[in-house]
């Protein structure tokens, strides 16, 4: 077992039960989806799948690029999905999914808010995920770059 892979199961493990439980299985579903390239990694309180330096190291923070992050937050749990806010028609796409799944999408810019599974559409979850291998996120992420 990984550091990273230690610290994500002690932070799922202080969770209460079902909530560990709901990250977990959300986890699940992110890492399957997950196209070759990204890094799993724990940041305080935060999941976070991320291309990792040694193969894009020129970020305007110095930190790798997040394409998504899962949190437990005070009032609900959040997945943050950074390659829908780089992109209107994955934003739209996933927007769509969830409403021909009937779910009430309860989101920011890339913030998820969700309580239950049952809040999920775990399909567009999935698609939101695999569409964004690391080549396309350095391109999207480049464009916004140069503005």
């Amino acid at each position: 077992m990984s550091s990273a892979d230690a610290a994500i199961a002690e932070f799922i493990a202080g969770l209460e039960p079902e909530r560990g439980a709901l990250l977990a299985q959300v986890r699940a579903i992110v890492n399957q989806a997950l196209p070759d390239g990204y890094r799993e990694s724990f940041a305080p309180r935060m999941i976070t799948w991320s291309i990792p330096l040694e193969t894009y190291p020129d970020t305007y923070n110095k930190q790798p690029l997040a394409l998504a992050a899962l949190a437990a937050q005070k009032n609900h749990n959040a997945l943050y999905l950074m390659g829908l806010y780089l992109s209107p028609q994955r934003s739209r796409a996933f927007e769509q999914a969830y409403a021909a799944a009937g779910k009430r999408l309860d989101m920011g810019k890339s913030c998820l808010r969700f309580k239950r599974r049952e809040d999920l559409c775990e399909a567009a979850i999935r698609d939101a995920i695999a569409a964004v291998p690391v080549d396309t996120y350095i391109r999207d992420y480049e464009a916004t770059r140069r503005r």
